[in-house]
């Protein structure tokens, strides 16, 4: 079985900034995209980051320029660095990844229980 933990959120005044942990855990034989993920009541979960295994990466447009992805593949942990919060980027956010486990080898995608961000104006 494999775990995501995400660690870092709280409340923040806009313009602060915040780095977001998620860590892999469990029978984890191999990560390959991790990405961020966040949500606001009464609407979908929508893509923030995401980060390949080697390295590549891409972010929303609103993001752009502020959030920064980076990965730690020894530690099987993604992070998102985030500065000049704003309100808009309240949120729940979510760790994803696809991982292969030490089990059979399969790839399957796994989800976090999500780290609260609130930015205050």
């Amino acid at each position: 079985q494999v775990q995501l933990v995400e660690s870092g959120g709280g409340l923040v005044q806009a313009g602060g900034s915040l780095r977001l942990s998620c860590v892999a855990s469990g029978t984890v034989f191999g990560i390959e995209i991790m990405g961020w993920y966040r949500q606001v009541p009464g609407k979908g979960r929508d893509l923030v980051a995401y980060i390949e295994r080697d390295g590549t990466s891409d972010y929303v447009d609103s993001v752009k320029g502020r959030f920064t992805i980076s990965r730690d593949n020894a530690k099987n942990t993604v992070y998102l660095q985030m500065q000049s919060l704003t309100p808009e980027d309240t949120a729940v956010y979510y760790c994803n990844a696809d991982v292969s486990t030490a089990l059979d080898f399969r790839v399957r995608n796994y989800w976090g229980q999500g780290t609260p961000v609130t930015v205050s104006s």
